[in-house]
């Protein structure tokens, strides 16, 4: 995703009608940021927080430097859209595509935190877990565990129609990923034997 953005900033960059964008400059901050949050990708635990008997999943430092760096990237640059816009005559479509990088990082940064930061997910030997960020509580027993799916999140889903989703770049993701997988595999081998011996 990093390397779509970066060669798609520096291909608009030779389009005429963006020639006076500073996307030479914008290539130069993902390049900075994707190459940061590498980096911090390095020191994610793979193993949850043990508390009380139960594991959690932790926010990892490239998750709080997503949320945190965009957010203040995205104030930077209404600020500068601010300041820029009363001190001097600037081009309109400069101003404009910068407020709306602004607005697009901020909203970026909302649902990051929201999606990765505020929930909440513990698991232990009889099933996890999970409050959202905005309360909501959902509770599966590992005997309940039908399938584990995962794109750009992890979902680990139900018999029942309970669903949870929880971010692989949280601390103890890999931990749960494979624990989860392993108890749905579990269970289809389980619910495959007992329709055989009907």
């Amino acid at each position: 995703m990093p390397l779509i953005v970066i060669v798609s900033l520096i291909l608009l960059k030779y389009v005429p009608a963006m020639a006076g964008l500073p996307l030479a400059r914008a290539a130069g901050v993902a390049a900075f940021f994707s190459a940061a949050f590498l980096a911090l990708r390095l020191v994610q635990s793979e193993e949850g927080l043990a508390v009380d008997g139960w594991e959690e999943l932790r926010p990892s430092m490239g998750q709080y430097f997503a949320c945190y760096g965009m957010g203040a990237l995205a104030a930077a640059l209404l600020a500068a859209v601010i300041v820029i816009g009363r001190a001097r005559h600037v081009d309109a479509a400069q101003l404009s595509a910068t407020f709306l990088v602004a607005v697009l990082l901020a909203g970026l940064a909302l649902w990051v935190g929201l999606h990765s930061l505020a929930p909440r997910l513990r698991w232990n030997g009889a099933g996890l877990e999970h409050r959202s960020a905005f309360g909501r509580f959902t509770r599966i027993g590992w005997g309940e565990v039908q399938a584990v799916r995962q794109g750009w999140g992890v979902s680990i889903e139900a018999r029942n129609g309970a669903r949870v989703h929880f971010s692989p770049l949280s601390s103890g993701a890999a931990n749960l990923f494979h624990h989860a997988e392993n108890r749905a595999r579990r269970n289809a081998e389980t619910a495959t034997r007992a329709f055989a011996s009907l």
